[in-house]
């Protein structure tokens, strides 16, 4: 009887507001409530929301799982970790890789914590005539964290260093392949998506990680934290999550964006990219503007605070993060209220995009002037020569640039990626993703309003804006990675992740068929990629030459002692014996770079007296002579260390019109070995193997006839 005598008023209100159409599908809805529906049917549904919910959950975390197993079974496999002795575990860490581990057996050896952090602030015991902070310097921020919880949680009796350090590396990665899985199952509806992207991550596995090369890299500690931002923010940017789903992302995105600029010291730029994509998609889809502009908020926030524990770190003062979203806060500030769509609104969507552009570039030059700062200044000179802007005959530039990770991707790149069939998918999907977004931005500009709510017959994949923030990133990135092979790294993990979103998610293949005008086909997931079978391989490392070299060192040479070589082995030295170095593989200070400039004049045609003085500027005891760079033959000439020395130093010619300057002396590589005068005067040789020659600098030198 209540609910006979409840139900004209409602019908009554219902007639009254029949004005716009959000009052008719409200309408709508009240109806329908008044329909008796069965007490099971809500929970059937609420069963079935959290059965699938707990199963992709399930699936995340186990591929998660399987994948940190599966590296650890790998890198096992590879070098027979478990059966070799310290000395030829720490040799598997290779040039700047070593160099970080170095850093966490230190704070392991230290008498306290505080003790080791002041030690890295203030290390004399690295670099000769040279006292650094290492841990701003080379971020050592995952060692420090590392170092405590091995500590803390007692693993000190289970577990050797060396275990526990690999093993948090591979638990990250564990950690990033989930992320990778909810980004594609937030994007799609289907956790299937998400198994896609693991197999798919996992057969590339060669153009994805370099985990497998070099475990300790910055990369490697930060990337799944920036994969774990990029899920956040693709849920916190979808229009139908609810309060508490956006209030989770939200949290989840501030701790994991200042995580990450914390662990990398590049980790501004990624987000300064990542911060364009955000400015493009307010531009194109003003609905979430409020939310876009709450994402600069945090960037400001980790800015800012990053600032202050990074020991006040001026190179994020002067990023280019900073700059363009003070910029974009400023020209908020100065926007007008106007109808959405009318012509006014466009031409100040025209202004307001010259006016960050412009405040952008301005701030960060003011910043510049009042900022002091050398870092990463090598690398703005670095990509003019990378562009084509200057010309250069320094040996650092050049060596740079004949880097393989610094050179544009190769043919057997795209093979790779066409054979796992990753590449085909991807750009089919970007394609039908990027159409749909184009067609959504014209729709706009002939002030047509979008939908509110989007459904699965409309074919509209190009009106969610986490979609169209994805492919506007995905486009970025991938523009940079056909430049630098490099950055395939960060680039072709969210490929797979993009790919295996578009094969599973029935929206964008039915914005496709209505394209095609084909109503009548359903999609199927129809491709399953191919199971690996490295795990079935046995691979060895075997390095015994490097091996005796640091036994002698430990065993030899004085502990006093200082080492010149090239900056690859010196990281392997300063790792496995813990003597002092002239050099470091490390390439985000200038006078680093100068020093190795310096020290691989041992390969150039100088005079023994020249390398001499070199040498002993530093406070060098002790020379290595490399014969895989001595007599290097590299498939690309001009590419080997030897080549850019002479060319640096005027002894070969690159260019026409260069002159040529010859040198009087032989290349000292090859004249130390045979000892004779004047080469002996300045050193004498006290071991060698196959592929070391070490020399003790004399101090006293005696000259022969």
């Amino acid at each position: 009887m209540m609910a006979e005598e409840e139900g004209p008023p409602v019908e009554l209100r219902q007639r009254k507001k029949p004005k716009s159409s959000e009052n008719k599908e409200s309408a709508k809805g009240e109806k329908i409530s008044d329909i008796p529906i069965p007490e099971r049917a809500p929970k059937h549904v609420l069963f079935q929301r959290f059965a699938k919910i707990f199963i992709g959950c399930l699936a995340a975390v186990t591929s998660g799982m399987m994948y940190a197993l599966y590296l650890s079974a790998y890198h096992e496999r590879k070098f027979w970790f478990s059966n070799r002795q310290e000395l030829e575990r720490e040799i598997t860490f290779q040039g700047d890789s070593a160099i970080y581990y170095s850093y966490y057996k230190d704070m392991l050896k230290a008498p306290s914590f505080e003790r080791g952090v002041y030690e890295l602030t203030h290390n004399n015991k690295t670099v000769s005539l040279k006292t650094i902070n290492a841990v701003q310097q080379m971020s050592l921020y995952p060692e420090l964290i590392a170092s405590v919880l091995y500590q803390a949680t007692g693993s000190k009796e289970i577990i050797e260093p060396v275990y526990f350090y690999i093993g948090i590396v591979f638990g990250l990665q564990g950690i990033y392949v989930t992320a990778l899985f909810v980004t594609s199952w937030l994007m799609s509806g289907t956790w299937l998506a998400g198994m896609l992207t693991v197999a798919w991550f996992i057969i590339n596995r060669v153009d994805t990680t370099r985990i497998e090369y070099s475990i300790p890299l910055r990369e490697n500690w930060a990337l799944p934290y920036f994969a774990c931002q990029i899920a956040a923010l693709t849920g916190y940017l979808k229009s139908n999550l609810n309060t508490y789903g956006e209030r989770f992302c939200y949290l989840l995105m501030s701790a994991s964006t200042y995580t990450f600029m914390m662990m990398w010291e590049y980790s501004h730029y990624l987000l300064f990219l990542q911060a364009i994509s955000l400015f493009l998609l307010d531009i194109f889809s003003v609905e979430q503007s409020d939310k876009v502009y709450e994402v600069y908020k945090i960037y400001i926030f980790s800015l800012f605070l990053g600032y202050l524990l990074q020991f006040e770190n001026p190179a994020l003062l002067v990023s280019p993060l900073l700059s363009l979203v003070a910029a974009l806060m400023l020209a908020k500030c100065l926007q007008l209220n106007v109808k959405k769509g009318s012509f006014v609104a466009k031409i100040i969507k025209v202004i307001n995009f010259y006016l960050v552009c412009t405040l952008t570039i301005t701030l960060n030059i003011i910043m510049k002037m009042f900022v002091p700062h050398k870092e990463n200044g090598h690398m703005l000179k670095f990509l003019e020569v990378k562009f084509g802007l200057n010309m250069t005959k320094n040996f650092t530039m050049n060596w740079l640039l004949c880097q393989e990770s610094l050179q544009a991707p190769s043919q057997d790149f795209f093979l790779r990626l066409t054979q796992s069939s990753l590449l085909p998918f991807y750009i089919l999907v970007l394609i039908i993703c990027f159409l749909s977004m184009l067609q959504v931005i014209f729709r706009r500009i002939n002030g047509k309003s979008l939908k509110e709510t989007i459904t699965l017959e409309d074919g509209r994949i190009g009106e969610r804006p986490e979609i169209i923030y994805h492919v506007i990133h995905t486009i970025l990135l991938g523009s940079l990675a056909m430049v630098i092979e490099g950055l395939k790294y960060i680039w072709i993990p969210y490929v797979c992740m993009l790919a295996a979103f578009g094969v599973c998610s029935p929206e964008l293949w039915m914005t496709l068929f209505k394209w095609l005008r084909l109503r009548t086909v359903h999609p199927i997931l129809l491709f399953f990629p191919r199971l690996m079978t490295e795990l079935m391989e046995l691979q060895e490392f075997y390095d015994p030459d490097t091996v005796e070299l640091m036994t002698w060192i430990k065993r030899q040479a004085p502990v006093a002692a200082v080492f010149a070589g090239s900056p690859q082995l010196m990281g392997a030295i300063k790792l496995c014996t813990g003597w002092m170095v002239t050099s470091l593989p490390l390439y985000n200070d200038d006078d680093l770079l100068k020093r190795n400039e310096n020290i691989y004049q041992i390969y150039s045609k100088r005079s023994a007296e020249d390398i001499y003085k070199i040498l002993t500027s530093y406070k060098a005891n002790y020379l290595i002579v490399e014969d895989a760079i001595c007599n290097e033959v590299g498939p690309i000439r001009g590419c080997r260390v030897k080549d850019l020395l002479d060319i640096a130093n005027g002894h070969m010619v690159c260019e026409e019109g260069d002159k040529l300057t010859y040198s009087k002396y032989g290349r000292f590589c090859h004249e130390v070995k045979i000892n004779y005068s004047p080469y002996v005067n300045y050193f004498t040789r006290v071991y060698w193997n196959r592929s070391y020659f070490v020399y003790k600098i004399n101090t006293v030198i005696s000259f022969q006839s």
